[in-house]
């Protein structure tokens, strides 16, 4: 019945069981942002929607570049690695650059969701776990949707429900059919209640039935930060030799790619109409764009999606990590092209 086994290890726990937490945490950002956030009007999505498709396709396309032009054909399979921007430490970055309410950190924030979107689109599409077996996939999705439609019409509100019951189906068919089983929990966010986030619905007092979504994030949002630690403690550890043309791609792929994406792109939705905020001028962009070039954690993780365990895998986990120099740099530009908190 072709499909990945079922596999017990920490490690396979760690990036194909505790990840799936961080990316129901992702999946459920997108949501509350496109329903009752920033999102929630398609001009409001085109901005930083357009910038996100740019700081992915020009890492992508550079990364690519880079490696057929120095002869490195076995490091193709990585294109997707520079795309990642993790979320929390540009975040950090770009607060430490601009005064608050500057419209940049707004827009860093949403072009991240909307990267992290795409990106989940990428992984499973392009990086399968194994043969992808998909009457047996569409078999278990179905009932781990149905469960969780159930669930919805039944009125329950604690997110255990959820997680325990059609989470668990969804892993288990993403695990048998070939697809990466971190994604296992996106096909149920939809189905999870949720309420409006205006004032009307939070000055009520029966907080229990306002949001299962708030629910989760609250009770999970600690836990995942420690998740996160384990999985770079998990994943991050390599040798000193593991220096290579892999590292320098992905490294340059995402200082360069990212900054160069996203400010063509913004440029481009400009002449097409769809406006920026006065101060979300070229140079705050390219700074943006340069803070969300730190890879990381995702970056990470789209290596270990990219590469099975060995040299090529070393080189690129290298040039993840030496993303954070991204961060220097875009304190070092913000001070350079005179942008003040």
């Amino acid at each position: 019945a072709g499909g990945a086994a079922l596999t017990l290890t920490l490690h396979a726990w760690i990036n194909d069981g505790l990840m799936a937490v961080f990316f129901l945490l992702v999946g459920l950002e997108i949501k509350r942002e496109m329903l009752d956030g920033q999102l929630s009007t398609w001009p409001r999505r085109v901005l930083p929607g357009v910038a996100a498709a740019g700081g992915m396709l020009v890492p992508a396309g550079l990364y690519a570049v880079l490696a057929a032009g120095m002869g490195h054909d076995e490091l193709a399979r990585g294109w997707a690695i520079p795309t990642a921007t993790d979320i929390a430490f540009a975040y950090l970055v770009v607060r430490l650059i601009f005064r608050p309410g500057h419209p940049a950190i707004p827009f860093l924030l949403l072009l991240a969701i909307a990267d992290d979107a795409l990106g989940l689109i990428v992984l499973a599409v392009f990086y399968p776990s194994g043969p992808v077996a998909p009457i047996e996939l569409a078999l278990w999705l179905a009932a781990a949707i149905a469960l969780a439609w159930l669930l919805r019409r039944r009125g329950v509100t604690t997110f255990w429900a959820y997680v325990l019951g059609p989470g668990v189906l969804s892993w288990i068919g993403l695990v048998r059919g070939g697809l990466h089983p971190a994604l296992a929990m996106v096909p149920i966010v939809p189905f999870m209640p949720h309420h409006s986030s205006d004032l009307a619905e939070l000055s009520r007092t029966d907080v229990k039935a306002v949001t299962t979504l708030q629910e989760f994030e609250h009770w999970w949002r600690l836990p995942v930060q420690i998740i996160l630690f384990f999985f770079g403690l998990a994943n991050a550890g390599v040798p000193v030799t593991g220096f290579g043309p892999g590292t320098w791609i992905v490294l340059v792929s995402l200082v360069a790619g990212k900054p160069i994406g996203i400010l063509l792109t913004t440029r481009i939705a400009d002449l097409a109409g769809f406006r920026r905020a006065p101060e979300l001028n070229d140079a705050s962009v390219v700074v943006t764009g340069i803070a969300a070039g730190i890879g990381f954690t995702v970056a990470l993780f789209f290596t270990t999606a990219a590469f099975p365990a060995g040299t090529m895998q070393d080189q690129a986990k290298l040039g993840a990590l030496l993303s954070f120099l991204a961060a220097p740099l875009a304190i070092a530009a913000g001070r350079m092209l005179r942008i003040r908190r």
